[in-house]
Formats: C-alpha cells, sequence, structure tokens
C-alpha cells in the first residue's frame, strides 16, 4: 500500500504571500530528501524550498507566480523503492527460473523506436504570465533532443525559466526565436519521433536462452537493446540546469555552457558544479571569467603571512554587495557635492524639542526628508526609473524615502511612505518604530519595498563627504555627512553658520549634470528656510 506524504512551506518568518518564481519539480519526478522543490523571491532575497521528505510525486500544488505562506502545501509525494535504478527500464517476459542471461558489451549509436511520428512540443503551464520574452534558443532543425532537455529559455521580469522537452526525437520545426514572446500553448517545435539518437557508450546486448516453452510475449523479445549507463557527452548538447542555477553562473560570470562536470540527477548542473569550476579556473591562473569581461582578483593564501580566521558573511551583507555590484557595473553614476545653511533649521528642532508637552523628540533628518520630497516634486526625473529596456522612464506619483541604517548584520533600507501626506510628528514616529525593527532584525519585505530616493546619513559617525552608491530601481540617492559650524561670507563679513554637507549620487543616463546641481540648489534653498516647506 502507498503511503502519501505532503510537504509544505516551512516557517519563513513574518513573512507572507512570497512570490513562487521557479517550480523545479513536476507529477512523476523522484525527488530525494534536502533536493530544491520551488524557488521564492521577495523583493530582497530569494530562498529555495527543500524537499523534507523523498519519493515520487503525485501532485504539485502550486505555479510560478503564486503567492504562498507559511503551511501552504507544496507537492504530495509517494514514498517509492530505490529511486537510483536505470531510468529507462525495459521488461523481457520469459518462464521463471528458466533462463540464462548472457551480456555482451557493444557500442550503438541509435536506436530505432517504433514508427514515424510528427509530434508539436508546446508552451506549458506557466500561471497567469503571458507574452514572455524569449532569451535563448537551444535547438535547431536537424537536431536530436531528448525528453526533458531545454529547449529554450524564458525570461520575465522576476526570473528566468527552462522551457523542456515533453518527447524524444528529431526537430523538424523550430517556431520560436530569440526576441519573440510566447504564452502557453504557443508552439515551440515539432519533433519526428522515429528514431532516437543515443550516445556512443556501451549498451547491454541481453541475450535470453529459454529452456522451458516461452509465452507468446518471451518468443517475441529475444534480443533487447538498452543503454546501459547515463553518460551524456557534453560537446554539442545543451546545458541542463535549472533557472536559479543559470541566474548563480550568469551573476559570476560563467558562461554555463563550457561545464563539463555535471553532479545532478538526469546530467543536470548544480551550484556546487559551477563552485568547483570556477574553483578550477582559478587554481589553473585564468585571470577572466569567461561572459563577464572582467579580469578576476586572483586568490591570495593569507596563511603564509601569519594567522588568520575566516568570517562568512552574513546574507544580508552578500545579497547587498550583489546588489551594489550590478548597480556599480551598470549604471553610469555621478556625484555631485554641496553644502547648505541649517543654522535656521536647527534653532527651530531644538525649540520644538524644548517644548516640555511634546512627546516626541524631532530629529533634523525628518526635515531633511520633507525637504527632499518638495524638491523631488519640482525635478519629477528624480522621482523616476528607467524601464527594463532602457528605453522609458517611469515616473511615479507616490513620495516613498529609503533611509539606509546600519545593523549588526549589515545594512537595511526602510522605507518612509507617503512622505508627502505626513506632517514632522507623524514621520517622526514612523521612522523611531523603522529603526527598531531594524536593530532588532523585524524588518519586513514590505517596511523595504516602494522607495521613490534614498538617504544615507553618516553624521552620527563623521567625515565630510562620501560617495554614496545609487540603491537601483531608484536613480538617485542623497548622501549626509555630519554638520560643522564654519564662517561664512554674507558680503560685508563672516558669520557662524551650521553648514550640512550634501553629497547627491545619480544616474547619468536619467539625469544630467545642469539637472543634477539645479535639484541640489532647490533642495538647499528649502533646508536653509523651512517655511518654504508650507508653500
Amino acid at each position: 500500500m502507498s503511503v502519501l506524504t505532503e510537504i509544505k512551506v516551512p516557517d519563513l518568518g513574518d513573512v507572507s504571500d512570497v512570490d513562487v518564481i521557479e517550480v523545479a519539480v513536476q507529477v512523476g519526478d523522484v525527488v530525494e530528501l534536502e533536493q530544491t522543490l520551488a524557488v521564492l523571491e521577495t523583493d530582497k532575497a530569494s530562498m529555495d524550498l527543500p524537499a523534507n521528505a523523498a519519493g515520487k510525486v503525485t501532485a504539485v500544488h502550486l505555479s510560478v507566480g503564486d503567492k504562498i505562506s507559511e503551511g501552504d502545501l507544496i507537492i504530495t509525494v509517494e514514498a517509492v523503492g530505490d529511486s537510483s535504478a536505470v531510468e529507462a527500464e525495459v521488461e523481457v517476459a520469459v518462464e521463471p527460473a528458466k533462463a540464462v542471461a548472457e551480456v555482451k558489451a557493444e557500442p550503438v549509436t541509435e536506436v530505432i523506436v517504433g514508427g514515424s511520428e510528427n509530434i508539436a512540443v508546446n508552451v506549458p503551464d506557466v500561471g497567469d504570465v503571458s507574452d514572455i520574452d524569449v532569451i535563448e534558443v537551444q535547438v535547431k532543425v536537424g537536431d536530436t533532443v531528448s525528453k526533458e532537455q531545454t529547449l529554450a529559455v524564458l525570461e520575465t521580469d522576476k526570473a528566468s525559466m527552462d522551457l523542456p522537452s515533453t518527447h524524444a526525437g528529431i526537430v523538424t520545426e523550430v517556431a520560436i526565436s530569440v526576441g519573440s514572446k510566447v504564452s502557453e500553448g504557443d508552439l515551440i517545435i515539432r519533433l519526428d519521433a522515429q528514431t532516437v539518437v543515443a550516445t556512443s557508450a556501451p549498451v547491454a546486448e541481453i541475450v535470453v536462452e529459454k529452456t522451458a516453452a516461452p509465452t507468446k510475449t518471451a518468443a517475441k523479445a529475444e534480443v533487447v537493446k538498452s543503454t546501459s549507463t547515463a553518460v551524456i557527452a557534453k560537446s554539442g548538447i545543451a546545458a541542463h540546469a535549472t533557472p536559479s542555477v543559470r541566474l548563480f553562473a550568469r551573476e559570476l560570470g560563467v558562461d554555463i555552457s563550457l561545464i563539463t562536470q555535471a553532479s545532478g540527477r538526469k546530467g543536470r548542473i548544480l551550484k556546487d558544479d559551477i563552485k568547483n569550476f570556477v574553483k578550477q579556473a582559478l587554481a589553473s591562473g585564468s585571470t577572466q571569467q569567461s561572459g563577464a569581461g572582467i579580469p578576476s582578483i586572483p586568490a591570495v593564501d593569507f596563511t603564509k603571512f601569519g594567522e588568520i580566521e575566516e568570517q562568512k558573511l552574513s546574507k544580508i551583507k552578500r545579497l547587498t554587495g550583489e546588489h551594489l555590484t550590478r548597480v556599480w557595473l551598470n549604471l553610469p553614476l555621478v556625484t555631485y557635492h554641496d553644502e547648505a545653511d541649517i543654522t535656521e533649521l536647527e534653532a527651530f528642532r531644538k525649540a520644538l524639542n524644548a517644548d516640555k508637552k511634546a512627546d516626541i523628540k524631532v530629529t533634523g533628518l525628518i526635515f531633511i526628508v520633507k525637504a527632499l520630497v518638495a524638491a523631488m516634486k519640482e525635478f519629477p526625473n528624480f522621482n523616476s526609473s528607467l524601464s527594463a529596456d532602457g528605453e522609458s522612464l517611469i515616473l511615479k506619483k507616490y513620495f516613498n524615502i529609503g533611509i539606509a541604517v546600519d545593523t549588526p548584520n549589515g545594512l537595511v533600507v526602510p522605507v518612509l511612505k507617503d512622505v508627502d501626506k505626513k506632517g514632522i510628528a507623524e514621520l517622526t514616529r514612523d521612522l523611531s518604530a523603522l529603526s527598531e525593527k531594524a536593530r532588532t532584525g523585524k524588518l519586513l519585505p514590505a517596511d523595504m519595498s516602494g522607495g521613490c530616493m534614498t538617504i544615507s546619513s553618516l553624521g552620527g559617525i563623521g567625515g565630510k563627504s562620501f560617495t554614496p552608491i545609487v540603491n537601483a530601481p531608484e536613480v538617485a540617492i542623497l548622501g549626509l555627512t555630519r554638520a560643522s559650524m564654519q564662517p561664512v561670507w554674507n558680503g560685508s563679513e563672516f558669520e557662524p553658520k551650521l553648514m550640512q554637507p550634501l553629497d547627491l549620487t545619480y544616474d547619468h543616463r536619467v539625469i544630467d549634470g545642469a539637472e543634477g546641481a539645479r535639484f541640489t540648489a532647490t533642495l538647499i534653498k528649502y533646508l536653509g528656510d523651512i517655511r518654504r516647506l508650507l508653500l
């Protein structure tokens, strides 16, 4: 009697309605313990859903585009025996206990299977998504494909996905090309399923000698040929890997087609295979990562110089580093430096905090947030994002400001929402609550999403200037360092003024130098006379 096991979404913390960007199994697959079943993505990170039980998949309860939470059903599996047996089984009907099998090694290059059949391979169910971009086509007319071999790679704004072949055969038509858009049911390729070409691996010829009267079925099956190993010759065959593994390879600048060691099931390339490839490239003295075009930093054995300690980076620091590296490599960044006179602003702030009836303490940062939004209203390009194809500017009608916060685990950016609709007191409370969440590690993805522009403040530490990196897909970021009293010439004499350094970094594809300077001048105007915010 079969035993069915339900595998559900584990504890994800205080996160719900998480997007499913990849489903890595289908009905009929045999999964192993800890094998990735699906990949989830929040605005800040992606995560794998591992299997906590092994078996054959009898039902898949989610699809790409779904939103799931803790406890939701992922798949149902049925316990099976040894799943490592040869995948293609051949049955030979003979009288029991009366047969002698002679196995002979014989190389073959093809196996004829049945008659000719023209098969259409279409785009499967991809969830509530349509018009998906084709970014890679891995087959052409005349190619021989095997079942589950990747035919093409699709990409949405959230993830990439492989299109596997549902049948084996010879490609007679390719109906898609790079740059085209497809939806569920669209034709991918047509196959002639007459001839299936195997690899040049040796096969076993099984000759069955019957010493008793054979059955009718056995009389028709005296010689059967079957592949004995699942060896895949990588030359000329497209790489077999999940979308998450392909993304991992692209992030490292690795051409996945160059990887010849695939340790996954059915010759699938795993992340460990990519890591080993990179290690081998470094060990061989390679100074160029294929596909990236950027020289890599050679590995150094620091133990030669003295005692060391290796410390793993936190997940937040790793993800932040990956994000900032993408920005640095893709955005032409310019930083503009200036100073604002905040003498009167600081005097007003102190007067507010001196009121004993006030239940909150206002910080200078809140005034800067309000002034920044006022300047963004005058310069809409600063409240925008560039479209993925770089051909359009997406102008936002809402005003949310991210505040970069340094925590023990790394840099996080909680977002103050609807700044233009809130007063100083309400924004102060919001900032206090977000800062406490950040310090205690309780920020939710919703707390860190939807930002229009970010402020990175080092004022509590010191410094005179720095070059903050834009928090893409935003197009600008404002950096702040410590304000200081300086003598400022008023036309007849020097006056002591509290000057606030401003460091504005912007994406030069969207904002030019003159616009950046004018924006900063407008921001300085509001900070110099905070009463202008009332106009």
